[in-house]
C-alpha cells in the first residue's frame, strides 16, 4: 500500500511536540481554573420571557374589573408581536394579565412591547383607578434555594430580632436577590379609636390622624451662626414612646380639644398574624434566601452556613437553635457529585477496553482525550454565560465514549502502519491523519448533526435542555482538534516507546518516590497523597508484571487474531450466494416484529420518568375568606397526622415543615402575595444513598389515604418536579364566554368522570373557578346618601378606615420601623351592623356646619358569595380542572380515558375542552422530536452525500439509523422499563449521529481498498476486518460510558481515595431521570454494532450486486440495439 500524503496540522504538531506539551499543561490549567470558577447549580436558570401587568381598583366586582380593565389591555397586547399566549384573572378590586412571549425575545424588549401597549390602552380604561397599570417581569428563578429556621422559647417577637439581623447578612451577599421572613410577628402601634365617644366629643377620625401625623416629624430650621460657626437648626419631635402618641393633643372642626388617650386606647403590639411556621411541631421564625439567576448556588450556600455557624456561636442564646432546612444545594451537590463520579467510573472502563485492543500505553494517552477535549469545553463554557448544572454534567457524561471515537480511529490507524506496514511512527502518525481525515471528520459531524436542532428546542423545555446540545457541540468539536494535534504528538513518544529494563537501582529509585509521597501525604494530612502515589506505584508494578505480559499481551496475540478471524468467517458466510438478502430481510422482519411488540406488549410511555420523592408535599386549602389562624388550626391536625404515619426518629425524614399564609403555595410557581386560606407539610427526606432501600413515594399514597376524611378542606399530596417545569398532569381547559355555561359543563365532567366513569388515577379534579368566595356587599340607598349630601366614596373610606385603618404615621425604634394603624376598636372590627352604625362626620356645605350621620341611615348591608375571580386565555373566559395522578397510574393511560370520555360529551356551539398542561407540553415535544428527528437525517445525508460523492452510500448507511430502534425497544420492551416521549427521544435522536459514524468509517475502508485494486468481495471482508477495531472500541467505549449511568453504579471517589467510606450504592435521582437517555444509546448502540460489523457489508454487496446487474444490463442493451441498427456504429 503506498502512503504519500500527510495532514498538515498534525504534521506540524509532530515537528514542534514542544510547543505541544506547552499548550497542553496551559490548557490543563486555565480548564481546571474555569471549572472552578463556573457556577454550579443543580438545574438550569430558566429565562421565558413573561411580563405581568397588575391595576388595582378598589370596590370593583370581578364582572367589572374583567369587562372595564382586563378587556381593553388584553386587546392591545393581542397586537404585540412574539406573543405565545395571554393569561389574565379579574378577581375582586384588581385585574392580572401574564404575557408569555416566545423564549427567542429579551425580557426587556417583552416588557418594553407590553408597556406600549398598555400605554395605548389608558383611554380606555377608568379615570379613576386606584393604581395605575404596573408593568413586572416574573422571574422564574426566585425559588427558595434554602431555609434558615430560627427556634426557641423566647417568643416569637424576639425570634424576630434574630431573623431581621440574619436578612440583613445574609442580603449582603452579592449571590442573594432576598430573604423573606415567614412566620414572624410584625409589629404596630394600634391606636384602637372609640367611635362613640368620637361621636360624643365631636371628632373624625382624620382629625386623631392628622393630630398623630403632625407631631411625629423631624424638621429643619434651615442653618444658623453663632459665633462664626454655622449650624444646622433642627426640630426634632419624632416619638420616642407610645405614653407621647397618647399625650397629642387633637383638635376638632368646632375648636375642640382632647387628647389622643381621650378617643382611643394607644398600645405597642403585634399586627394580625398572617403567616406561621413551624419545624417539627415547633414555632420557628422562617427566612426563605432566593437566590440571583446565574448565581453560584453552591457557594451562597457555604457562605450562608458559615454565617449561620458564626450567629448562632456570638450572638444567639443558649436556648435558641437555628435549622438549615430544604437546602437545595444538597441535592445538587448529590446529583453533580454522583455523575461525576459516574463520569469517573466510565473513564475508567473505557481506558480498561483501550487497553485491551490498544496496550496500556496508547489506552493512556488516547484516554487523555477526555479531559483534555473538557477543559477546550470549560474555556467556551463561561463566555456562553453557562452554569455547571446535572444538564451541562450529563452531556460531559454522554460525550465520554464518543469523545475518544477520533483519537481511537486515529491512533488505531497509526499503530496498524507502524506495526503491521513497518513504517517509523513519525511518519506513520502524519500518513494515518491524512488517510482517515475524511472518514473522522464526516463522522464527527453526523455525530454532532442530530444535536444542531436541538438548539432550536422552543418553550421552557428547550430552555432546559439547551445546555445538552450545546454542550456536546462544543466538547466534540474539542475532541476532534485533541485527536489531529494533541494524541499525535503523545503517539510520537510513547508507542513505539519499549519498557525500560527494572533493574533493583530503578526498581529502588520509582521506590523510593512512591514512598516519598505517601510519608508526604500521611505528615501533612493530605491522605489522598499517599493513596494515590500507592495505587500508582501499585498499578506500574501490576502492569509490569502480570497485566500487559500476562493479560493484554495474549489477549491482542491469541484472542484478538482468533476474533478477527472468526468475523472474516461470519462476514464470508454472510455475503455467499444470496444470503445477504436473506440477512437483510430478517433484520426486516425483526423490524416490523418489535413494533408489533411495542403495541401489543410494549412498557408504559411518560412524558418526563419519575423518581422517589425528596419531598412529600401535603397542600391544604380552605374556603376563601378563612383567617389564617382558622387555616393554621387545620394545618395543625394535617401536620399531626403526617407524624403519625412517618414515626418517631423515622430515619428516612430529615424534617417536617409546616407553613401558612407565606411559602404555602407550589415551590415552581409559588403565591406572589399573603394566602391566609393556605397552609403546607413538607416532609423532607434524606438522601437518595441513606435511605437503604425504603421506598419513600409509599408516602404518599399513605398521607392520602390517612387525610381523606378532613372535612370543608382540599388536601392535595404531591412531591417535587424533577426536570424542567411542565402544566399539571391532568389539565382540563373548557373555554366559551357565559360563566353560568362554563361551570355547568364543568359540573357535568366533573360528574361523568369521578362519579359516572370512575376513571382510575384521578386524585382530585380541582376547579381553579371559585364560586363561594363569602362576601358581604354594602348597598348604598342613593336617594337617602344625595338628600344627605353623602357620596358612595365617602361610605365606601370611612369603611375602610374603620375596618383596616389607616396608617397615621410611622414610629420608629432603634432601625426598625413599623406603622401607628389608626382604626375602630377590635369588638366592632368583627361585627358588620356595629360599623354600619359608625357616624360618618362631615361639613355641610350649605352651612358650613359639622354634621353626623350613621352609616345605616344610607346603607345596608347584604350577605352573598361571588366569583373569587374570572379568568382568561388567549381573550376567551377559561375555566379549568387539574388534578395529579395517584402513584402506580400511568398518566397518559389516565388522560387517554379522559379524552375519549369528553369527547362524547355534547356541549353548546362555541365552547370547547381542551386537555393541556402537561399533556401539551409532551405533544409539542413529540411533534419537535420528530422534526428534529428529521432535520438531523437530512442534515446526515448532506454530509455522507458530500463525502462519498453518491446517494446510494449513504442511503444504505443510513438504515442502520432505522434498524438500531429495534436494538432500542427491544431493550425496553425484555427489561419493562418505562419510556419517556422526552428522554428517551433524546437519546434515539443523539443514536442517528453516533451509529451512522462507524458505518463511515467501514465503508469509506472499502471504497479505499477498492480502489486499490481489491475485488469487491475480499474489499468487503479486509475492509471490515480492518475496522473492526476501532469500529468494537468506539461502540464499547460509548457504551461503558454510559454504563454507569443506565444502572446507577455509584463511588465516591474522593471519600475513597482519602480512606473513608466509599458510599458505594447503586441508584439515584440522576439515574431515574438520565437513565432512559443512557439505556436507549446502550440498547440501540449494542444492535448498531452488529449491523456495522455485518449487516452494512450485507448491504454493500446487495448494493453491489444490483449495480452490476444494472450495469451488465445496460451493456447487454447496448449491444443488442447495436446489432439491430448497425448504422448506429458509423
Amino acid at each position: 500500500m503506498q502512503h504519500h500524503k500527510s495532514f498538515a496540522i498534525t504534521a506540524w504538531a509532530v515537528e514542534n511536540k514542544t510547543t505541544i506539551y506547552v499548550m497542553m499543561v496551559i490548557l490543563t490549567i486555565l480548564g481546571v481554573l474555569t471549572y472552578v470558577r463556573l457556577p454550579k447549580e443543580q438545574f438550569p436558570d430558566i429565562v421565558v420571557p413573561t411580563i405581568l401587568v397588575t391595576t388595582i381598583n378598589a370596590g370593583t366586582s370581578p364582572t367589572d374589573v374583567e369587562n372595564l380593565i382586563t378587556r381593553p389591555i388584553e386587546k392591545q397586547i393581542k397586537s404585540v408581536a412574539d406573543v405565545k399566549k395571554v393569561n389574565s384573572t379579574s378577581i375582586q378590586d384588581a385585574s392580572i394579565v401574564s404575557v408569555e412571549f416566545t423564549t427567542d425575545i429579551d425580557p426587556t424588549v417583552a416588557k418594553q412591547r407590553v408597556t406600549d401597549a398598555v400605554d395605548r390602552a389608558r383611554s380606555e380604561l377608568p379615570t379613576t383607578l386606584t393604581k395605575e397599570p404596573q408593568v413586572q417581569e416574573v422571574d422564574f428563578s426566585e425559588i427558595p434555594i434554602m431555609n434558615v429556621n430560627i427556634a426557641g422559647n423566647v417568643g416569637l417577637d424576639v425570634l424576630k430580632t434574630y431573623a431581621d439581623e440574619l436578612q440583613d447578612r445574609i442580603e449582603s451577599l452579592k449571590e442573594i436577590r432576598r430573604v423573606e421572613i415567614i412566620g414572624a410577628l410584625e409589629k404596630e402601634i394600634r391606636v384602637d379609636v372609640d367611635p362613640y365617644r368620637l361621636q360624643a366629643l365631636g371628632f373624625s377620625m382624620d382629625d386623631i390622624s392628622r393630630a398623630i401625623g403632625s407631631e411625629n416629624v423631624n424638621v429643619s430650621g434651615g442653618d444658623v451662626v453663632t459665633d462664626g460657626v454655622r449650624r444646622n437648626l433642627q426640630v426634632s419631635g419624632e416619638f420616642t414612646n407610645v405614653e407621647q402618641i397618647k399625650n397629642v393633643v387633637v383638635k376638632g372642626g368646632k375648636g375642640n380639644v382632647a387628647y389622643v388617650r381621650d378617643l382611643a386606647d394607644v398600645v405597642e403590639t403585634g399586627k394580625e398574624q398572617q403567616s406561621f411556621a413551624r419545624l417539627d411541631g415547633k414555632e420557628v421564625v422562617t427566612l426563605a434566601v432566593l437566590k440571583k439567576a446565574g448565581e453560584n448556588l453552591i457557594n451562597a450556600a457555604d457562605q450562608i452556613e458559615a454565617i449561620v455557624a458564626d450567629y448562632q456561636k456570638t450572638e444567639l442564646p443558649k436556648n435558641c437553635t437555628i435549622v438549615i432546612t430544604n437546602d437545595q444545594s444538597t441535592a445538587t451537590r448529590i446529583n453533580l457529585a454522583d455523575l461525576i463520579n459516574s463520569i469517573i467510573i466510565g473513564f475508567i472502563l473505557v481506558t480498561i477496553v483501550l487497553m485491551f485492543f490498544m496496550g496500556v500505553q496508547n489506552a493512556i494517552f488516547v484516554g487523555l482525550a477526555t479531559p483534555l477535549s473538557a477543559f477546550l469545553a470549560f474555556l467556551v463554557m463561561p463566555s456562553l454565560d453557562f452554569t455547571f448544572n446535572i444538564v451541562v454534567t450529563f452531556a460531559f457524561l454522554l460525550s465520554i465514549g464518543i469523545i475518544v471515537d477520533d483519537a481511537v480511529v486515529v491512533i488505531e490507524n497509526t499503530h496498524r502502519l507502524h506495526t503491521k506496514e513497518g513504517i517509523d511512527i513519525k511518519t506513520a502518525t502524519k500518513w494515518a491523519a491524512a488517510e482517515v481525515f475524511a472518514p473522522v471528520v464526516a463522522g464527527t459531524l453526523t455525530t454532532l448533526a442530530p444535536f444542531f436542532p436541538l438548539l432550536f428546542w422552543p418553550g421552557l423545555i428547550g430552555e432546559f435542555f439547551v445546555y445538552l446540545p450545546s454542550v456536546l457541540i462544543i466538547t466534540l468539536t474539542a475532541s476532534l482538534i485533541v485527536a489531529y494535534i494533541f494524541n499525535p504528538v503523545f503517539a510520537v513518544d510513547f508507542m513505539d516507546r519499549k519498557p525500560r529494563v527494572l533493574n533493583r537501582r530503578r526498581l529502588f529509585f520509582i521506590g523510593l518516590i512512591g514512598g516519598a509521597l505517601t510519608v508526604l501525604g500521611i505528615v501533612t494530612g493530605q491522605t489522598w497523597i499517599a493513596v494515590l502515589a500507592v495505587f500508582n506505584l501499585g498499578f506500574f508494578l501490576l502492569n509490569r508484571f502480570w497485566i500487559t505480559p500476562k493479560v493484554i499481551k495474549p489477549f491482542q496475540d491469541k484472542w484478538l487474531p482468533a476474533l478477527m478471524n472468526m468475523y472474516r468467517s461470519v462476514l464470508r458466510w454472510s455475503i455467499s450466494g444470496n444470503r445477504a438478502w436473506f440477512v437483510v430481510l430478517g433484520v426486516v422482519v425483526m423490524l416490523v416484529g418489535t413494533v408489533f411488540l411495542m403495541i401489543v406488549a410494549g412498557p408504559q410511555v411518560v412524558f418526563f420518568p419519575s423518581s422517589d420523592p425528596n419531598y412529600a408535599y401535603v397542600y391544604i386549602q380552605t374556603p376563601q375568606g378563612t383567617d389564617a389562624e382558622v387555616t393554621d388550626s387545620i394545618t395543625r391536625i394535617v401536620e399531626q397526622r403526617v407524624q403519625k404515619i412517618i414515626g418517631p426518629k423515622n430515619p428516612t425524614v430529615k424534617s417536617v415543615i409546616s407553613n401558612v399564609g407565606l411559602g404555602a403555595g407550589d415551590p415552581q410557581n409559588p403565591d406572589r402575595t399573603v394566602t391566609p386560606h393556605k397552609g403546607k407539610v413538607t416532609v423532607a427526606f434524606v438522601e437518595y444513598s441513606k435511605r437503604h432501600g425504603d421506598f419513600t413515594g409509599r408516602y404518599l399514597t399513605l398521607f392520602r389515604d390517612a387525610l381523606r376524611d378532613l372535612p370543608g378542606v382540599e388536601i392535595v399530596v404531591d412531591k417535587e418536579k424533577s426536570g424542567p417545569p411542565t402544566g399539571k398532569p391532568i389539565n382540563i381547559e373548557i373555554s366559551g364566554d357565559d360563566l353560568d355555561t362554563l361551570v355547568a359543563i364543568q359540573d357535568r365532567v366533573k360528574v361523568l368522570l369521578t362519579d359516572s366513569l370512575r376513571i382510575g388515577g384521578i386524585e382530585r379534579l380541582k376547579s381553579d373557578l371559585v364560586r363561594n368566595k363569602p362576601e358581604a356587599r354594602v348597598v348604598i340607598d342613593r336617594e337617602k346618601a344625595n338628600r344627605e349630601g353623602i357620596s358612595t366614596v365617602q361610605v365606601g373610606m370611612a369603611l375602610r378606615n374603620s375596618l383596616y385603618g389607616a396608617e397615621a404615621t410611622k414610629y420608629r425604634a432603634g432601625e426598625e420601623e413599623y406603622p401607628v394603624q389608626l382604626r375602630v376598636k377590635e369588638d366592632m372590627r368583627h361585627n358588620a351592623d356595629a360599623l354600619l352604625n359608625l357616624p360618618l362626620t362631615f361639613r355641610e356645605m350649605s352651612s358650613g356646619q359639622f354634621r353626623q350621620v350613621p352609616m345605616s341611615a344610607v346603607a345596608k348591608v347584604e350577605y352573598t358569595s361571588t366569583f373569587g375571580g374570572i379568568n382568561r386565555k388567549n381573550q376567551k373566559r377559561v375555566v379549568t380542572l387539574g388534578s395529579n395522578v395517584l402513584e402506580g397510574f400511568n398518566t397518559n393511560e389516565t388522560n387517554d380515558q379522559i379524552r375519549r370520555a369528553v369527547a362524547g360529551l355534547k356541549i353548546p356551539e362555541g365552547y370547547d375542552i381542551k386537555l393541556t398542561g402537561e399533556q401539551e407540553d409532551q405533544q409539542e415535544t413529540g411533534e419537535f422530536l420528530g422534526f428534529a428527528m428529521m432535520v438531523a437525517l437530512m442534515l446526515i445525508l448532506v454530509i455522507m452525500v458530500t463525502q462519498f460523492n453518491s446517494v446510494a452510500k449513504p442511503i444504505l448507511i443510513m438504515t442502520t439509523v432505522l434498524f438500531s430502534l429495534i436494538g432500542v425497544l427491544l431493550g425496553f420492551i425484555i427489561f419493562q422499563m418505562t419510556v419517556s416521549i422526552a428522554i428517551t427521544g433524546i437519546g434515539v435522536v443523539a443514536l442517528a449521529g453516533i451509529v451512522v459514524r462507524n458505518g463511515i468509517v467501514l465503508v469509506d475502508f472499502t471504497d479505499v481498498l477498492k480502489k486499490e485494486g481489491y475485488r469487491t468481495r475480499r474489499a468487503i471482508i479486509e475492509g471490515g476486518a480492518v475496522r473492526f477495531n476501532p469500529v468494537v472500541l468506539t461502540a464499547a467505549a460509548t457504551i461503558l460510558g454510559l454504563i454507569p449511568l443506565a444502572v446507577g453504579l455509584n463511588i465516591n471517589f474522593w471519600e475513597l481515595i482519602n480512606l473513608r467510606s466509599p458510599q458505594i450504592h447503586l441508584g439515584s435521582d440522576s439515574v431515574a431521570f438520565w437513565g432512559p437517555l443512557a439505556w436507549s444509546i446502550v440498547f440501540g448502540l449494542s444492535f448498531a454494532t452488529f449491523l456495522t460489523l455485518v449487516v452494512v457489508p450485507c448491504m454493500y454487496f446487495i448494493l453491489y450486486t444490483v449495480q452490476l446487474r444494472l450495469r451488465r444490463s445496460r451493456l447487454h442493451r447496448a449491444i443488442r440495439e447495436g446489432v439491430h441498427n448497425p448504422t448506429a456504429h458509423h
